[in-house]
Protein backbone atom coordinates (compact mmCIF):
# COMPACT_ATOMS: atom_id res chain seq x y z
CA UNK A 1 0.00 0.00 0.00
CA UNK A 2 2.54 2.36 1.11
CA UNK A 3 4.83 1.58 -2.20
CA UNK A 4 1.67 2.32 -4.01
CA UNK A 5 1.25 5.85 -2.71
CA UNK A 6 4.56 6.80 -3.05
CA UNK A 7 4.71 6.15 -7.24
CA UNK A 8 1.47 7.87 -6.90
CA UNK A 9 2.86 11.01 -5.60
CA UNK A 10 6.01 10.21 -7.68
CA UNK A 11 4.15 9.97 -10.99
CA UNK A 12 2.50 13.69 -9.85
CA UNK A 13 5.35 14.98 -9.26
CA UNK A 14 6.87 14.05 -12.86
CA UNK A 15 3.55 15.25 -13.96
CA UNK A 16 3.81 18.44 -12.46
CA UNK A 17 7.36 18.84 -13.26
CA UNK A 18 6.89 18.69 -17.00
CA UNK A 19 3.74 20.85 -17.40
CA UNK A 20 4.99 23.89 -19.88
CA UNK A 21 3.49 26.44 -18.47
CA UNK A 22 3.44 28.81 -15.43
CA UNK A 23 4.26 26.91 -12.63
CA UNK A 24 7.44 27.39 -13.27
CA UNK A 25 8.18 29.84 -15.30
CA UNK A 26 11.16 32.66 -14.01
CA UNK A 27 10.71 36.20 -13.94
CA UNK A 28 13.43 38.50 -14.08
CA UNK A 29 14.11 39.24 -10.11
CA UNK A 30 13.96 35.39 -9.69
CA UNK A 31 16.81 35.40 -12.22
CA UNK A 32 18.66 37.75 -10.49
CA UNK A 33 18.49 36.23 -7.62
CA UNK A 34 19.78 33.10 -8.67
CA UNK A 35 22.29 35.21 -10.70
CA UNK A 36 23.44 36.71 -7.56
CA UNK A 37 24.41 33.41 -6.19
CA UNK A 38 26.49 32.14 -9.14
CA UNK A 39 28.17 35.52 -10.68
CA UNK A 40 32.00 35.61 -10.25
CA UNK A 41 32.16 39.39 -10.58
CA UNK A 42 29.84 39.89 -7.78
CA UNK A 43 31.54 37.15 -5.40
CA UNK A 44 35.02 39.12 -6.39
CA UNK A 45 33.60 42.36 -5.69
CA UNK A 46 32.24 40.49 -2.20
CA UNK A 47 35.09 39.20 -1.06
CA UNK A 48 37.48 42.30 -2.16
CA UNK A 49 35.17 44.01 0.13
CA UNK A 50 35.54 41.53 3.13
CA UNK A 51 39.34 41.61 2.37
CA UNK A 52 39.64 45.20 2.57
CA UNK A 53 37.69 45.59 5.86
CA UNK A 54 40.50 44.47 7.70
CA UNK A 55 42.75 47.14 6.74
CA UNK A 56 40.48 49.08 9.64
CA UNK A 57 41.83 47.21 12.56
CA UNK A 58 45.26 47.01 10.59
CA UNK A 59 45.17 50.39 11.20
CA UNK A 60 43.86 50.87 14.23
CA UNK A 61 46.36 48.72 15.81
CA UNK A 62 48.70 52.15 14.88
CA UNK A 63 46.83 53.87 17.63
CA UNK A 64 47.00 51.45 20.10
CA UNK A 65 49.59 49.85 22.50
CA UNK A 66 51.94 47.42 21.39
CA UNK A 67 53.62 44.93 23.94
CA UNK A 68 56.41 42.28 23.41
CA UNK A 69 58.38 40.21 25.08
CA UNK A 70 62.48 39.16 24.57
CA UNK A 71 64.13 36.30 25.87
CA UNK A 72 67.87 35.12 24.97
CA UNK A 73 70.25 32.72 26.72
CA UNK A 74 74.03 33.50 25.74
CA UNK A 75 77.35 31.49 26.83
CA UNK A 76 80.18 34.15 27.69
CA UNK A 77 83.94 33.40 27.90
CA UNK A 78 86.18 36.26 30.03
CA UNK A 79 89.77 36.14 29.67
CA UNK A 80 92.15 39.08 30.28
CA UNK A 81 95.32 39.69 31.94
CA UNK A 82 93.95 40.46 35.32
CA UNK A 83 91.65 37.49 36.32
CA UNK A 84 91.70 34.04 35.41
CA UNK A 85 89.83 32.68 32.38
CA UNK A 86 86.16 31.95 33.36
CA UNK A 87 82.58 30.84 31.60
CA UNK A 88 79.35 31.74 32.44
CA UNK A 89 76.00 31.72 31.02
CA UNK A 90 74.20 34.89 31.00
CA UNK A 91 70.11 34.29 30.89
CA UNK A 92 67.75 37.61 29.85
CA UNK A 93 64.34 37.88 29.84
CA UNK A 94 61.79 41.29 29.40
CA UNK A 95 58.95 42.35 28.21
CA UNK A 96 58.30 46.41 26.72
CA UNK A 97 54.93 48.34 26.04
CA UNK A 98 54.98 50.83 23.90
CA UNK A 99 51.90 53.03 23.68
CA UNK A 100 51.75 55.91 20.55
CA UNK A 101 50.85 59.61 21.81
CA UNK A 102 51.84 61.54 19.20
CA UNK A 103 51.90 59.50 15.27
CA UNK A 104 49.94 62.13 12.98
CA UNK A 105 50.86 59.49 10.29
CA UNK A 106 49.00 56.92 11.63
CA UNK A 107 45.72 58.92 12.22
CA UNK A 108 45.72 59.30 8.88
CA UNK A 109 45.80 56.10 7.77
CA UNK A 110 43.53 54.73 10.24
CA UNK A 111 41.16 57.55 8.19
CA UNK A 112 42.03 56.32 5.03
CA UNK A 113 41.26 52.62 6.14
CA UNK A 114 37.65 53.45 6.66
CA UNK A 115 37.53 55.78 3.47
CA UNK A 116 38.88 52.43 1.93
CA UNK A 117 35.77 50.37 3.36
CA UNK A 118 34.07 53.02 1.98
CA UNK A 119 34.54 52.53 -1.61
CA UNK A 120 34.58 48.80 -1.42
CA UNK A 121 31.30 49.09 -0.51
CA UNK A 122 30.48 51.08 -3.60
CA UNK A 123 32.37 48.89 -5.95
CA UNK A 124 30.01 46.12 -4.62
CA UNK A 125 26.62 47.13 -5.15
CA UNK A 126 28.10 48.90 -8.52
CA UNK A 127 28.88 45.08 -8.87
CA UNK A 128 25.16 44.12 -7.86
CA UNK A 129 23.45 46.52 -9.70
CA UNK A 130 25.36 46.03 -12.71
CA UNK A 131 24.29 42.01 -12.56
CA UNK A 132 20.50 43.37 -12.03
CA UNK A 133 21.38 45.18 -15.71
CA UNK A 134 23.33 42.46 -17.60
CA UNK A 135 20.58 39.64 -15.70
CA UNK A 136 17.97 41.68 -17.67
CA UNK A 137 19.37 42.62 -21.03
CA UNK A 138 19.87 38.54 -21.10
CA UNK A 139 16.57 38.00 -19.86
CA UNK A 140 15.12 40.54 -22.86
CA UNK A 141 17.70 38.73 -25.68
CA UNK A 142 15.86 35.53 -24.61
CA UNK A 143 12.35 36.93 -25.01
CA UNK A 144 12.91 39.16 -28.46
CA UNK A 145 14.74 35.74 -30.10
CA UNK A 146 11.81 34.25 -29.34
CA UNK A 147 9.35 36.99 -30.36
CA UNK A 148 11.66 37.11 -33.74
CA UNK A 149 11.23 33.02 -33.97
CA UNK A 150 7.24 33.46 -33.30
CA UNK A 151 7.21 35.81 -35.95
CA UNK A 152 9.16 33.83 -38.99
CA UNK A 153 6.66 30.73 -37.49
CA UNK A 154 3.25 32.76 -37.74
CA UNK A 155 4.49 34.46 -40.90
CA UNK A 156 5.70 31.20 -42.58
CA UNK A 157 1.76 29.71 -41.71
CA UNK A 158 0.40 32.91 -43.24
CA UNK A 159 2.61 32.38 -46.35
CA UNK A 160 1.65 28.31 -46.75
CA UNK A 161 -1.81 29.11 -46.35
CA UNK A 162 -1.11 32.12 -49.23
CA UNK A 163 0.81 29.47 -51.12
CA UNK A 164 -1.61 26.61 -51.24
CA UNK A 165 -4.15 29.30 -52.06
CA UNK A 166 -1.70 30.59 -54.82
CA UNK A 167 -1.61 27.23 -55.92
CA UNK A 168 -5.18 25.88 -56.45
CA UNK A 169 -5.76 29.63 -58.15
CA UNK A 170 -3.23 28.77 -60.83
CA UNK A 171 -4.81 25.63 -61.23
CA UNK A 172 -8.20 26.72 -61.69
CA UNK A 173 -6.71 29.11 -64.07
CA UNK A 174 -7.76 32.42 -61.97
CA UNK A 175 -3.90 33.40 -61.22
CA UNK A 176 -0.44 33.36 -62.91
CA UNK A 177 2.36 31.18 -61.99
CA UNK A 178 3.59 34.62 -60.39
CA UNK A 179 1.71 34.27 -57.35
CA UNK A 180 2.79 30.72 -56.79
CA UNK A 181 6.75 31.56 -57.53
CA UNK A 182 6.65 34.77 -55.52
CA UNK A 183 4.75 33.25 -52.32
CA UNK A 184 7.52 30.09 -52.78
CA UNK A 185 10.23 32.65 -52.68
CA UNK A 186 8.90 34.44 -49.17
CA UNK A 187 8.37 30.61 -47.68
CA UNK A 188 11.95 29.71 -48.82
CA UNK A 189 13.04 32.74 -47.33
CA UNK A 190 11.56 32.13 -44.30
CA UNK A 191 12.90 28.44 -43.85
CA UNK A 192 16.42 30.25 -44.02
CA UNK A 193 15.67 33.10 -41.43
CA UNK A 194 13.88 30.46 -39.17
CA UNK A 195 17.30 28.47 -39.42
CA UNK A 196 19.46 31.48 -37.91
CA UNK A 197 16.61 32.42 -35.78
CA UNK A 198 16.91 29.25 -33.94
CA UNK A 199 20.29 29.08 -33.64
CA UNK A 200 19.81 32.98 -32.03
CA UNK A 201 17.49 31.36 -29.92
CA UNK A 202 19.97 28.63 -28.76
CA UNK A 203 22.95 31.58 -28.29
CA UNK A 204 20.93 33.69 -26.41
CA UNK A 205 19.79 30.99 -24.16
CA UNK A 206 22.83 30.13 -23.13
CA UNK A 207 24.26 33.41 -22.17
CA UNK A 208 20.96 33.57 -19.94
CA UNK A 209 21.70 30.12 -18.26
CA UNK A 210 25.34 30.91 -17.92
CA UNK A 211 24.76 34.04 -15.43
CA UNK A 212 21.94 32.37 -13.46
CA UNK A 213 24.10 28.70 -13.23
CA UNK A 214 21.24 26.66 -14.38
CA UNK A 215 19.36 25.67 -17.38
CA UNK A 216 16.77 28.17 -18.61
CA UNK A 217 13.33 27.44 -17.53
CA UNK A 218 10.30 29.40 -19.60
CA UNK A 219 10.36 33.05 -19.51
CA UNK A 220 7.43 36.06 -18.73
CA UNK A 221 6.69 38.00 -21.41
CA UNK A 222 5.10 41.84 -21.06
CA UNK A 223 1.63 41.34 -20.98
CA UNK A 224 0.11 42.98 -24.14
CA UNK A 225 -2.28 45.42 -21.99
CA UNK A 226 0.97 46.55 -19.27
CA UNK A 227 1.34 50.59 -19.61
CA UNK A 228 5.06 51.15 -19.40
CA UNK A 229 5.48 54.83 -17.53
CA UNK A 230 7.71 57.25 -18.29
CA UNK A 231 10.97 58.38 -15.79
CA UNK A 232 8.89 60.25 -13.01
CA UNK A 233 11.59 62.84 -12.59
CA UNK A 234 13.02 65.64 -15.60
CA UNK A 235 16.31 65.55 -17.09
CA UNK A 236 17.73 67.55 -15.52
CA UNK A 237 16.79 65.83 -12.31
CA UNK A 238 18.11 62.44 -13.22
CA UNK A 239 21.35 64.12 -14.65
CA UNK A 240 21.62 65.82 -11.29
CA UNK A 241 21.20 62.42 -9.28
CA UNK A 242 23.55 60.73 -11.69
CA UNK A 243 26.25 63.17 -11.17
CA UNK A 244 26.24 63.28 -7.43
CA UNK A 245 24.99 59.77 -6.46
CA UNK A 246 26.07 57.40 -8.94
CA UNK A 247 28.17 54.80 -7.87
CA UNK A 248 31.53 55.27 -9.69
CA UNK A 249 31.25 58.85 -8.93
CA UNK A 250 31.14 57.88 -5.11
CA UNK A 251 34.08 55.93 -5.73
CA UNK A 252 36.08 58.94 -7.01
CA UNK A 253 34.66 61.14 -4.36
CA UNK A 254 35.94 59.22 -1.78
CA UNK A 255 39.07 58.39 -3.60
CA UNK A 256 39.73 62.40 -3.78
CA UNK A 257 39.54 62.25 -0.53
CA UNK A 258 41.99 59.71 0.74
CA UNK A 259 44.21 61.68 -1.81
CA UNK A 260 43.96 64.30 0.50
CA UNK A 261 44.42 63.03 3.53
CA UNK A 262 47.56 61.34 1.97
CA UNK A 263 49.28 65.08 1.52
CA UNK A 264 48.65 65.31 4.80
CA UNK A 265 50.30 61.90 5.96
CA UNK A 266 53.35 62.28 3.89
CA UNK A 267 53.59 65.94 5.46
CA UNK A 268 53.93 64.77 9.02
CA UNK A 269 56.63 62.81 7.96
CA UNK A 270 58.64 66.25 9.22
CA UNK A 271 56.83 66.06 12.50
CA UNK A 272 58.14 64.38 15.55
CA UNK A 273 56.52 61.53 17.26
CA UNK A 274 56.07 60.36 20.75
CA UNK A 275 55.53 57.40 22.45
CA UNK A 276 55.42 56.22 25.93
CA UNK A 277 57.40 53.70 26.67
CA UNK A 278 58.02 51.29 29.69
CA UNK A 279 60.04 47.96 30.33
CA UNK A 280 60.82 45.39 32.59
CA UNK A 281 63.80 43.06 32.09
CA UNK A 282 65.43 40.36 34.15
CA UNK A 283 68.84 39.34 34.08
CA UNK A 284 70.67 35.93 35.39
CA UNK A 285 74.42 34.85 35.18
CA UNK A 286 76.36 32.42 37.00
CA UNK A 287 79.35 30.71 36.62
CA UNK A 288 82.06 28.16 38.63
CA UNK A 289 83.17 30.69 40.15
CA UNK A 290 81.62 33.53 41.42
CA UNK A 291 77.97 33.56 42.83
CA UNK A 292 75.47 34.13 40.11
CA UNK A 293 74.02 37.75 39.45
CA UNK A 294 70.20 38.41 39.24
CA UNK A 295 69.27 41.57 38.42
CA UNK A 296 65.84 43.07 37.96
CA UNK A 297 65.32 46.12 35.86
CA UNK A 298 62.17 48.37 35.44
CA UNK A 299 61.84 51.38 33.11
CA UNK A 300 59.12 53.98 32.34
CA UNK A 301 59.23 56.91 30.37
CA UNK A 302 58.70 59.08 27.20
CA UNK A 303 60.46 58.88 23.85
CA UNK A 304 60.61 60.93 21.14
CA UNK A 305 61.96 60.58 17.34
CA UNK A 306 62.39 64.06 15.25
CA UNK A 307 63.69 63.79 11.74
CA UNK A 308 65.88 66.01 11.37
CA UNK A 309 67.42 64.76 7.76
CA UNK A 310 65.21 62.64 5.11
CA UNK A 311 67.76 63.60 2.07
CA UNK A 312 64.50 65.01 0.29
CA UNK A 313 62.79 62.07 0.43
CA UNK A 314 59.44 63.46 2.57
CA UNK A 315 58.97 66.67 0.16
CA UNK A 316 59.31 64.12 -2.79
CA UNK A 317 56.39 62.16 -1.34
CA UNK A 318 54.37 65.39 -0.49
CA UNK A 319 54.69 66.57 -4.45
CA UNK A 320 53.73 62.70 -5.46
CA UNK A 321 50.69 62.88 -3.38
CA UNK A 322 49.96 66.21 -4.67
CA UNK A 323 49.70 64.78 -8.41
CA UNK A 324 47.79 62.33 -6.96
CA UNK A 325 45.31 64.66 -5.45
CA UNK A 326 44.97 66.42 -8.92
CA UNK A 327 44.87 63.50 -10.67
CA UNK A 328 41.94 62.08 -8.17
CA UNK A 329 40.14 65.36 -8.87
CA UNK A 330 40.59 64.94 -12.93
CA UNK A 331 38.70 61.37 -12.27
CA UNK A 332 36.00 62.66 -10.13
CA UNK A 333 34.93 65.20 -13.16
CA UNK A 334 35.52 62.89 -16.14
CA UNK A 335 32.76 60.13 -13.62
CA UNK A 336 30.81 62.75 -13.17
CA UNK A 337 30.40 63.51 -16.91
CA UNK A 338 30.02 60.31 -17.59
CA UNK A 339 26.96 59.73 -15.45
CA UNK A 340 25.23 62.62 -16.77
CA UNK A 341 25.53 61.45 -20.19
CA UNK A 342 24.48 58.04 -19.40
CA UNK A 343 21.71 59.05 -17.56
CA UNK A 344 20.42 61.87 -20.34
CA UNK A 345 20.86 58.96 -22.65
CA UNK A 346 19.03 56.43 -21.11
CA UNK A 347 16.51 59.10 -20.08
CA UNK A 348 15.56 60.08 -23.54
CA UNK A 349 15.74 56.48 -24.80
CA UNK A 350 12.91 55.31 -22.03
CA UNK A 351 11.00 58.68 -23.24
CA UNK A 352 11.38 58.35 -26.81
CA UNK A 353 10.80 54.20 -26.74
CA UNK A 354 7.20 54.82 -25.09
CA UNK A 355 6.42 57.21 -28.08
CA UNK A 356 7.48 54.62 -30.15
CA UNK A 357 5.28 52.05 -28.32
CA UNK A 358 2.64 54.31 -28.65
CA UNK A 359 3.32 54.86 -32.49
CA UNK A 360 4.03 50.47 -33.06
CA UNK A 361 0.64 50.07 -31.47
CA UNK A 362 -1.01 52.35 -34.49
CA UNK A 363 1.10 50.93 -36.64
CA UNK A 364 0.01 47.68 -35.64
CA UNK A 365 -3.93 48.51 -35.75
CA UNK A 366 -3.48 49.80 -39.27
CA UNK A 367 -0.90 47.01 -40.20
CA UNK A 368 -3.99 44.36 -39.43
CA UNK A 369 -6.60 46.55 -41.14
CA UNK A 370 -3.85 47.17 -44.62
CA UNK A 371 -3.83 43.00 -44.55
CA UNK A 372 -7.51 42.41 -43.80
CA UNK A 373 -8.36 44.49 -46.93
CA UNK A 374 -5.43 42.96 -48.94
CA UNK A 375 -6.89 39.23 -47.92
CA UNK A 376 -10.47 40.84 -49.44
CA UNK A 377 -9.00 42.46 -52.85
CA UNK A 378 -6.89 39.54 -53.22
CA UNK A 379 -10.15 37.33 -53.02
CA UNK A 380 -11.93 39.97 -55.41
CA UNK A 381 -9.22 40.18 -58.16
CA UNK A 382 -8.18 43.63 -57.56
CA UNK A 383 -5.20 42.63 -55.32
CA UNK A 384 -2.51 40.43 -56.35
CA UNK A 385 -0.41 37.82 -54.12
CA UNK A 386 2.51 39.71 -53.41
CA UNK A 387 0.40 42.52 -52.08
CA UNK A 388 -1.37 40.19 -49.51
CA UNK A 389 2.04 38.42 -48.95
CA UNK A 390 3.86 42.62 -47.99
CA UNK A 391 1.10 42.99 -46.04
CA UNK A 392 1.88 40.21 -44.07
CA UNK A 393 4.98 40.88 -43.49
CA UNK A 394 4.73 44.42 -42.51
CA UNK A 395 2.17 42.83 -39.73
CA UNK A 396 4.00 40.60 -38.31
CA UNK A 397 7.84 42.70 -38.38
CA UNK A 398 5.31 45.91 -36.54
CA UNK A 399 4.17 43.31 -33.84
CA UNK A 400 8.02 42.30 -33.51
CA UNK A 401 9.31 45.96 -33.26
CA UNK A 402 6.39 46.29 -31.11
CA UNK A 403 7.50 43.69 -28.36
CA UNK A 404 11.35 45.07 -28.89
CA UNK A 405 10.19 48.08 -28.03
CA UNK A 406 8.66 47.28 -24.82
CA UNK A 407 11.51 45.30 -23.98
CA UNK A 408 13.89 48.44 -24.92
CA UNK A 409 11.98 50.50 -22.60
CA UNK A 410 12.12 48.84 -19.46
CA UNK A 411 15.06 48.35 -20.05
CA UNK A 412 16.51 51.51 -20.35
CA UNK A 413 14.57 52.56 -17.10
CA UNK A 414 16.51 49.99 -15.24
CA UNK A 415 20.05 51.59 -16.75
CA UNK A 416 18.54 54.74 -15.83
CA UNK A 417 18.42 53.87 -11.95
CA UNK A 418 21.60 52.08 -12.60
CA UNK A 419 23.53 54.69 -13.80
CA UNK A 420 22.19 56.72 -11.03
CA UNK A 421 22.93 54.53 -8.20
CA UNK A 422 19.49 53.61 -7.31
CA UNK A 423 18.77 50.45 -9.11
CA UNK A 424 17.20 47.81 -6.49
CA UNK A 425 15.73 44.34 -6.52
CA UNK A 426 12.39 46.34 -6.06
CA UNK A 427 12.89 47.52 -9.59
CA UNK A 428 13.05 44.36 -10.87
CA UNK A 429 9.99 42.97 -9.25
CA UNK A 430 8.02 46.18 -10.78
CA UNK A 431 9.13 45.04 -14.07
CA UNK A 432 8.34 41.35 -13.39
CA UNK A 433 4.30 43.04 -12.41
CA UNK A 434 4.00 43.91 -15.87
CA UNK A 435 4.99 40.47 -17.76
CA UNK A 436 2.89 37.21 -17.72
CA UNK A 437 3.55 33.35 -18.14
CA UNK A 438 4.14 33.01 -21.78
CA UNK A 439 1.47 30.75 -22.24
CA UNK A 440 -0.80 32.64 -20.72
CA UNK A 441 -0.70 35.45 -23.53
CA UNK A 442 -3.42 36.00 -25.59
CA UNK A 443 -3.61 33.40 -28.38
CA UNK A 444 -4.37 36.05 -31.25
CA UNK A 445 -0.97 38.04 -30.07
CA UNK A 446 0.82 36.42 -33.13
CA UNK A 447 -1.65 35.78 -35.67
CA UNK A 448 -3.26 37.17 -38.33
CA UNK A 449 -7.12 37.72 -38.19
CA UNK A 450 -9.12 36.07 -41.19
Amino acid sequence: MATGIKARKLALVVAVATLPGTLFAMDIAAAFRDALTNDAIVASARSQLEAIRERVPQARAGLLPGINGTASINRWTSDNNVSARRDYTAQNYGIQLSQPLLRLQNVETFEQSKLAVLIAEAQYEAARQDLMVRVSQAYFDVLIAQDNMETLVSQKRAISEQLAAAKRNFEVGTATITDQQEAQARFDLVLAQEVVARNDIETKRAALSLLIGKPVPSLHVVRTDATIEAPKSSQGEWTDVARNNNLGVVQAKVAGEIARREIEKQRYGHYPTVDAVASLGHNRSASALFIGVNTTAASVGLQMTVPLYTSGAIDAKVREAISARNKAESDLENARRQAEQAARSYYLGSSSGIAQVGALKAAEKSSQLALDSNLLGYQVGVRINIDVLNAQQQLFTTRRDLAKARYDVLLNGLRLKAVAGELDVKDLERVSALMQPASSRPADASTVKK
